[in-house]
C-alpha cells in the first residue's frame, strides 16, 4: 500500500465502522499506474489493503464515493465496479471533479460497518 499523498490516516475506527481515506491508483512504489481501468484497479487493491488493515474487507463495505475526471469513464467504471462488490452492492456517489491528487483519473474512498 503507498504513503498517503498528504497529512491523513488512511482509516479511522469510530464503534462499529471503519472510514476509509480516497485511495487512487498509486502502486506501492508509489507510481500512479496508467490508464483509467489500472487506475481503478489499483485504487480498489489499495482500498482492500485499508479495509484488511482495519479488520474488514469489501464485503464489509456499505457506502463508497467514486470521484473521477472524466464523465466519460462512467461505464468503464460501474462495470469494473460491479465486478469488485458482486457480493454485496455498498450505497454509491459518484462525483465528477476537476483533478485528483498525482493527476490520478479516479479516486474511491469507502465506510465499512464491522458489526
Amino acid at each position: 500500500m503507498p504513503s498517503p499523498v498528504g497529512p491523513y490516516r488512511s482509516h479511522v475506527r469510530a464503534e462499529n465502522f471503519v472510514f476509509c481515506s480516497g485511495q487512487i491508483g498509486l502502486a506501492s512504489d508509489g507510481t500512479l499506474k496508467d490508464g483509467f481501468l489500472e487506475q481503478f484497479r489499483q485504487a480498489m487493491v489499495n482500498l482492500e489493503s485499508v479495509l484488511t488493515e482495519a479488520g474488514a474487507g469489501l464485503g464489509n463495505v456499505v457506502k463508497t464515493t467514486v470521484f473521477l475526471v472524466d464523465a466519460d469513464h462512467f461505464s468503464a467504471m460501474n462495470e469494473a465496479y460491479a465486478n469488485c462488490f458482486a457480493s454485496s452492492l455498498p450505497a454509491r456517489s459518484c462525483v465528477i471533479v476537476k483533478e485528483l491528487p498525482k493527476g490520478a483519473l479516479v479516486e474511491i474512498e469507502a465506510v465499512a460497518h464491522l458489526g
